[in-house]
């Protein structure tokens, strides 16, 4: 029997994680309305399910906090890197997505020192040393 892959599989293994998160926390909401109503009514319900409903919100804030800021960490690597002419951005996008904070220091160590200056001929950021832009060419 012979496997399709293609777009569709990929779309499936990567909704499998979401998918398994939002149970997770939907079942914890549940079990936990769940509990506030078995007891008896008191004076701190309101207090308890206010509590409730922000951990359940941090719960899904901070790892959304946390996805947004390394796509935008892996968006300036990549545009620094190609400011200032290094062929190998993608390599450095790869090591900065799995090393965070440690590939991040590792790439500002190790890139290429100088100013970025805007480029007369296409407007975009170079090194101010560089010869030739590495968007269009020009000197």
């Amino acid at each position: 029997m012979r496997q399709n892959h293609n777009g569709n599989d990929e779309q499936k293994m990567l909704l499998t994680p979401l998918k398994s998160t939002v149970l997770a926390l939907f079942s914890l909401l549940l079990s936990s309305g769940a509990a506030l109503a078995q007891r008896p009514a008191g004076p701190n319900d309101g207090a308890a399910c206010a509590a409730c409903g922000g951990c359940g919100m941090m719960m899904v804030l901070v790892p959304v906090v946390i996805i947004a800021l390394n796509i935008a960490l892996l968006v300036w690597v990549a545009r620094d890197a190609k400011s200032r002419g290094m062929d190998s951005a993608v390599l450095w996008m790869v090591l900065v997505m799995f090393t965070s904070v440690i590939g991040l220091i590792i790439y500002i160590f190790s890139r290429p020192q100088g100013n970025l200056v805007q480029c007369a001929s296409c407007n975009n950021q170079r090194l101010q040393a560089s010869a030739k832009c590495p968007h269009c060419g020009n000197a």
